[in-house]
């Protein structure tokens, strides 16, 4: 272990992760201290590009709440091969949007509601409920809101209001960012593997991780998401392809809304800003 350490810092060498301290972290993974959380991304991106070098995947974490996440002097045992290989056939035989489906997802919109979806939770500055008014009450929420979204779409000038209302979720800003950050680097460099450590609220459970680990390996099939930081109730990633207005701005909508229930905008302005932005944000707390 102090072979590969050495082999990590040999690495790190003309990147920003040259001389940060670096030790063992819990189950086999490996810490680096002295993160600046300010500048959490831009180490991030120097450990993803190193991955076919140490083979290992990377993700931000805090010690903010959690003091087991410290460099310790002797490294602690992780996963087997086959531990960690039936983790992710179990992953992959697993259904994550029968899981995961936001709670508001069966909701009926009655008289007197539209107005209320219609303004959605971003202070978008126009009044869109005429948008809907045709549409037979009541309706299932997902239907009163997909149609306000196609609609938008038909609307040049409408949706690029909209989208100056809700662009900001899909921007890095947006991230939250802890007092004290560390970046942990994982014994694998398979992303569905790589869930087997992924601490989040949403995932308590090893069933529950199973599932978050596929829907990992789909983001990042589908859409090039790389989960940057864990920190327990969120989860945020960089995209590299950005879903198309339409069809696939909606699906990833809806299934960050399933994954991020804490996530306050509607699906449909989620929707208008995906195709906007290459960051996204999940929260799912208590």
């Amino acid at each position: 272990m102090r072979k590969d350490l050495d082999q990590i810092k040999a690495a790190f060498v003309e990147t920003p992760l040259a001389g940060l301290p670096i030790g063992h972290g819990p189950s086999g993974t490996v810490l680096v201290g002295d993160i600046d959380p300010n500048r959490l991304h831009e180490f991030w991106q120097a450990a993803d590009a190193l991955v076919p070098v140490t083979g290992r995947r990377p993700v931000m974490v805090t010690d903010d709440f959690d003091d087991r996440l410290r460099i310790r002097p002797e490294p602690e045992a992780g996963p087997s091969e086959s531990e960690l290989r039936a983790f992710a056939e179990a992953a992959e035989s697993s259904e994550p949007w029968q899981v995961y489906r936001h709670y508001r997802e069966d909701d009926e919109v009655d008289e007197g509601e539209v107005e209320y979806y219609a303004r959605g939770m971003a202070g978008v500055d126009v009044d869109l409920t005429a948008l809907v008014s045709d549409v037979a009450l009541p309706t299932p929420r997902p239907a009163l809101e997909r149609a306000l979204y196609d609609r938008l779409l038909a609307d040049a000038d409408l949706y690029a209001r909209v989208l100056g209302s809700v662009r900001f979720v899909t921007q890095t800003d947006y991230w939250y960012t802890p007092n004290s950050t560390l970046l942990m680097l994982l014994p694998t460099s398979d992303v569905r593997s790589s869930g087997y450590w992924v601490d989040f609220f949403g995932a308590l459970t090893r069933e529950d991780q199973w599932t978050l680990a596929e829907v990992l390996a789909q983001w990042r099939h589908r859409w090039d998401a790389r989960l940057v930081a864990s920190w327990g109730t969120m989860l945020q990633f960089q995209v590299g392809r950005r879903p198309a207005p339409g069809d696939e701005a909606w699906t990833a909508a809806g299934q960050l809304k399933a994954l991020a229930p804490n996530l306050d905008l509607s699906r449909w302005e989620v929707a208008v800003a995906l195709p906007a932005g290459d960051a996204w944000f999940v929260h799912n707390r208590p």
